[in-house]
Formats: C-alpha cells, structure tokens, sequence
C-alpha cells in the first residue's frame, strides 16, 4: 500500500480561515510522515533523512521539536527545482519559481504551487480587507518583478480590485551592486529614474492603490506635485519588501499622505508567503506582522543561544513555512525584530520593527530597495 492511501492527509489541507488545524502538533507528525514518506515526499528531503541527525518520523512529535533541524537554506542556492517537488502532490500546478533578493549572497529559488498560493492570498485578503475588493480600482506596482514574488502578488492583487494594474521596473540586485561598489551618484540617478516612471503613470492614469516599497515612497513624498497627485486619487498604499523605520513611517501617515491608509507586509520567498500588518495599532505605535499560523510562524531569539528572547526585547527572526507543499524550517534570517505575542491561537511569535542586521553569516548585509 503507498504512503498516500496508507494515511488520512486530511488534516495537511490547508484552510485560509485557519479554523481547520486543532491540534498543531499533530499536524506537524503528519507533515513528517508526508515529507519523509518515500511515495509523498520530495527528492530534496528524503535524500537529507539519512544525514540527519535525528530521525523526523520519530523524533519530531512537536512543534518545539521542529528545532532539532539544521538550518539548510543555502542549499536551496544550488538544488533542482525538480528536486523540490513532493511526490504526494502528483501534478499539482506550480505558480512560478521564485527567486530571494539575494541580499545575502547568490538568490535561493523555492517552488510556489498554485494551490498555496491561492490559499494564502486568500487569507491575506481577509487579514489586511481594505473594502476595496471588486471595486475596480487601477493598482500601480512599483515593486520588483521577474523572480520575485511580489510581483506575481501585484498581479493578483490587480484581479481581486477588479481593475488594471501599472507597473514600472525594479531591479534590486542591481541596486545591490551599486550600493556595494560605492557609486553613490549612479544610485542615486537610479532611484530618480524609478520615480520619474512613476510620477508619469501618476499623472496620467486613474491609480486608486499603490504598492511600492519603502524608499520609492519616502522619494515620492519629496515631490510636492506627486504628493499632491497621490492624495488625489490614492485610496491605499501598501509597502513591503525592505525596512520601514518608524519616524518615517509615522510621517508619512500623519503629515504627508493623511488619511490615507499606509500598510505594511513582511515577506520573504523562504515562507512563500508575506505576514500581515495588524490593523489595531499597537501601544507602541510599532508596526507588528502576523503571519498564516500555524502554516508559516516565526521565532524572535538571541542568535547566539537560539533561545527566546523576552517580549518586548528585540531579537533576530527565525522563520518557519510548514505545509504539504514545501518544508522549510530552522531559518534565520538577516532580519531582526521585537518579539511581540502572537494572536490567541496562533503559534509562534509576530514582530514588530523589523530591521536588517549589519553582518550575516560574516558578511556585510545590503538591504539596498528590497
């Protein structure tokens, strides 16, 4: 009998409500099963159990016990995209392949499967409800595209508003190099180049939601005629993909755009998956992120003993994504953040203040735009 009909996978399907998982760590043992089955789960991890430390069917019972994984994330640099596939899924539809930003070094490509995809952005657009769903507003994208998720995101945010979406070019990793070579006057020309092509299909086109990224919007706001054309026709803004002090972010709320909803996602290819900004405003007026629990959560420790550090303290985010469609534990990214508790019955922890750190992995971190 094959692994598929030998069990009730039930349990793996994932709910955009988040009212089907009960018992997490029950779930967590039925996703060993099926990522270290030989007839569902994928080359990458099956091939990885005998190197192991540990064995994931019996030893892994828990949540907490998802810990005793090394963290593998550079190897996603250099494995197959074939090799990533879970048997179990058969010819499930892959949504792209997409590509990290390469902040810390060569990108890492992960498979996005149509059926997560759907189901996240189904949650997500519950999460952040803007109202403006089906209203037929044109977006206008001024984030990266190609390998990276957020533009496929923009693309489907497009459909939900019901109207068309504008884009410009962002290369990222371009802006990578130029920051590392010191060529100050070629970025900054760069940046200027992004915002001109914005301001043109601000002028121009009926644009009723903008997401963008940090640094395009803090360069929008210097030019009095695109802040004029923003409270105009703006009815949202949405921003993600690099940090957000919370100065500026609190300016640009009170005194640049007021009255305009800015809100904020924190994302990253290695969860497949982008953690929603809270609607009710914290005490601290930070902005907190909460990812799809118990699908994908996050851990706030001290990098130097993995253990958690205290709410409130700050910390550097160790991120989770455990689904049928990929199995990515135990990474700790370049990012730090203050541990805030996460909402009832989720796992994990949500984050406030998201900042890069300095140094990863002994190298000097460039977060240039994304």
């Amino acid at each position: 009998m094959s692994d598929a009909a030998a069990h009730d996978w039930s349990i793996l399907d994932v709910d955009p409500t988040q009212q089907k998982v009960t018992d997490t760590d029950a779930y967590v043992r039925t996703l060993m099963q099926w990522h270290f089955g030989p007839g569902t789960g994928s080359p990458f991890w099956l091939d990885r159990r005998s190197r192991l430390d540990f064995d994931p069917l019996t030893d892994v019972k828990s949540v907490e016990d998802l810990a005793l994984f090394p963290n593998l994330i550079d190897e996603f640099r250099d494995v197959s995209a074939e090799e990533l596939v879970p048997r179990g899924l058969g010819d499930a539809k892959i949504a792209a392949i997409f590509e990290s930003g390469g902040t810390t070094g060569r990108p890492k490509r992960f498979l996005m499967f149509e059926e997560w995809f759907s189901r996240y952005l189904a949650w997500a657009g519950r999460k952040a409800a803007s109202g403006l769903g089906g209203s037929g507003i044109n977006l206008l994208a001024t984030t990266p595209s190609g390998p990276h998720m957020i533009g496929e995101v923009t693309v489907r945010q497009s459909h939900a508003l019901g109207g068309k979406r504008f884009t410009i070019d962002v290369d990222p990793r371009w802006v990578k190099k130029l920051i590392e070579r010191g060529r100050a006057d070629e970025l900054g020309a760069y940046v200027d180049h992004l915002v001109d092509q914005t301001a043109d299909i601000l002028a121009t086109q009926d644009v009723g939601m903008i997401q963008t990224i940090p640094v395009l919007l803090t360069k929008i706001a210097e030019r009095p005629e695109l802040v004029d054309l923003v409270r105009s026709k703006v009815k949202r803004i949405a921003w993600g993909g690099a940090h957000m002090d919370p100065d500026t972010r609190a300016i640009l709320r009170e005194e640049v755009f007021p009255g305009i909803p800015i809100v904020g996602g924190y994302g990253s290819t290695t969860i497949l998956s982008v953690a929603v900004e809270r609607k009710d405003e914290q005490p601290s007026g930070l902005a907190t992120f909460d990812p799809f629990s118990p699908y994908v959560f996050f851990r706030v420790v001290d990098p130097g003993t993995g253990r958690p550090v205290a709410y409130g303290e700050r910390g550097q985010i160790v991120m989770n994504h455990i689904t049928k469609y990929a199995l990515i534990p135990n990474n700790l990214e370049r990012d730090t953040a203050v541990r805030t508790p996460a909402e009832d019955g989720h796992i994990g922890d949500a984050v406030a203040d998201v900042a890069p750190v300095q140094t990863f992995d002994g190298s000097a971190v460039t977060e240039g735009v994304y």
